[in-house]
């Protein structure tokens, strides 16, 4: 269960002002349909997510423990200084809907989340908890608790959020994460050392 509410909660407060969470205001604001966007966004998430959790998971088992300890603690204050950084979209999506709202959201998603904080930070959950299922869950449970919100809200809640109180908080998280690994707390004796 813990996997599951730290993967969320991470997540959801990481998404907030990313460029992912600002597709999904474009998205909405373009197309004005959003069952199929936040469909989209979902498998988007499921799929990319459930890639970085497994690779999070085969690196947490080829390396000793002590080596892990290391990268996870490295890895989360990485995270702690990397979500302090905001997120901008360059351009916005193609103006052609050849594969349809949900298509496009699919597809958007999934390749603008690729190397984004929330991804590497489903790596790095995947390796520190044992269960796969829960950090993936967790992980798509934090981006569509971010984005639905963006999708049928729009852009006006986007603006009224303090963007830098929130990426600060998840940045705290992130940090103390690391810490605790670093120092051992609440880390398996095998990882602990």
């Amino acid at each position: 269960m813990e996997a599951f509410l730290v993967s969320t909660g991470i997540v959801a407060l990481a998404e907030i002002g990313d460029k992912t969470q600002l597709l999904a205001l474009v998205l909405a604001a373009r197309f004005r349909r959003p069952l199929p966007i936040i469909l989209g966004i979902l498998v988007a998430t499921i799929v990319n997510h459930g890639l970085a959790g497994y690779v999070g998971a085969w690196v947490s088992a080829q390396v000793g423990p002590q080596v892990m300890r290391w990268i996870l603690g490295a890895s989360f204050l990485a995270m702690a200084a990397w979500i302090l950084v905001p997120d901008k979209i360059e351009d916005e999506p193609d103006q052609k809907t050849r594969f349809g709202v949900f298509g496009t959201t699919v597809i958007a998603f999934f390749l603008l989340e690729m190397g984004d904080k929330t991804q590497i930070a489903t790596v790095a959950l995947a390796a520190r908890y044992a269960s796969l299922v829960a950090v993936v869950a967790g992980t798509t449970l934090g981006m569509m608790l971010a984005n639905v919100p963006a999708v049928l809200l729009g852009e006006v809640a986007a603006r009224k959020l303090p963007m830098k109180l929130v990426h600060s908080i998840a940045a705290g998280i992130f940090a103390l994460l690391g810490l605790l690994v670093l120092l051992g707390v609440g880390m398996p004796s095998a990882i602990a050392g």
